[in-house]
């Protein structure tokens, strides 16, 4: 028999006040951080309070309505417009959902506050019913999976509704009842560990959290019917942003023969980037590799690097999953009709 999950959402949201989940937290505590516009909105973005590509876009464009409803002008509009599209620059899907917000505004005249709460919603509500689709989807591709390995977070803490890649593995275990999720760790900040087994608990479906270090010898002994990941961009070539590590996972699967499936909303696709290379790769404090836990793991002041993505090749990929169907192989011409 299917099994049955729990559902969840990390976005509290009534029409006049926003909260969410703080991510930064978890597993250790859960607590609802009360956002009240831009600034505060965009502070939590960039500390990792609120994360994943599709709800960071999410929780912005409610976070510029917040802002022209405390002052319902257009210098207010676009102030907080640019305060949120910088808050992190390699998710797309931050930046596209603050100008529809942005240009919804500008358009309204005296409803100004009005029309951009309505599309802040609209965003939402496309996110929730694109989550649906590309679990069903991809279930559909991947009936036959059983063992599934991630890396980072993709599940309701990333997305609307069940998420991207996690909502597949949610899906799978609601039609067959025996899925198992491997969660790679997820180093520097623990993604996988902290947030993705958090989830899986939550949901009651089984997991293993792994090292990611240890990702592709299991793959290479065969441990895991097909690798599924997030995004944060896709090129118009299909080439991918993720969090880092996923092109380790890539190299992994392909030279182990194990589907590499890329899930997310055609909100993730920027058919203005032309390829990866083109794709600007956010750099983060590098005290963040030095700690773990708020433990010191190098000695004090030793240099190191903190990039937060990398950019699978589109070669490497076997299929990218949307709403809107499913790229296989994804490359210039399927990408292509999935925004027709």
């Amino acid at each position: 028999m299917a099994a049955t999950t729990r559902r969840f959402r990390a976005v509290r949201w009534d029409g006049g006040r926003l909260a969410v989940l703080d991510q930064s937290l978890l597993p250790a505590r859960e607590s609802w951080l009360e956002l009240d516009g831009a600034d505060a909105t965009a502070a939590a973005i960039r500390r990792l309070a609120v994360r994943g590509a599709p709800l960071i876009g999410v929780v912005a464009a409610y976070g510029l309505a917040l802002e022209v409803t405390r002052e319902p002008s257009l210098q207010a509009l676009e102030r907080g417009a640019a305060v949120l599209r910088d808050a992190r620059p390699t998710a797309v899907n931050l930046s596209r959902a603050v100008d529809r917000a942005a240009a919804a505004g500008r358009s309204a005249g005296d409803e100004l506050a009005e029309a951009v709460r309505a599309e802040a919603e609209a965003i939402h509500a496309e996110e929730d019913a694109a989550s649906a689709a590309i679990a069903a989807a991809g279930a559909d591709l991947l009936g036959r999976a059983r063992w599934l390995m991630t890396i980072c977070n993709t599940g309701a803490l990333a997305a609307g509704g069940d998420g991207t890649a996690l909502a597949i593995a949610l899906e799978l275990h609601r039609r067959n009842g025996d899925v198992t999720v491997l969660a790679c760790e997820t180093r520097p900040l623990l993604q996988g560990a902290r947030l993705t087994t958090w989830e899986l608990r939550r949901h009651g479906v089984p997991g293993e959290l792994i090292a990611d270090s240890a990702a592709a010898g299991l793959l290479r002994r065969g441990e895991a019917d097909a690798v599924i990941v997030g995004c944060d961009r896709v090129a118009a070539n299909g080439d991918t942003a993720n969090k880092v590590g996923t092109y380790s996972l890539a190299l992994a699967a392909n030279a182990a023969g194990v589907p590499f499936v890329v899930a997310g909303p055609t909100s993730s696709i920027d058919p203005g980037t032309p390829h990866g290379d083109a794709i600007a790769i956010e750099e983060r404090d590098p005290h963040e590799v030095r700690t773990a836990g708020g433990a010191l793991l190098s000695p004090p002041g030793f240099p190191a690097r903190n990039p937060a993505f990398d950019v699978t090749p589109a070669e490497l990929v076997t299929a990218l999953v949307t709403e809107r169907g499913i790229a296989a192989p994804p490359g210039q011409e399927t990408i292509a009709e999935l925004l027709a």
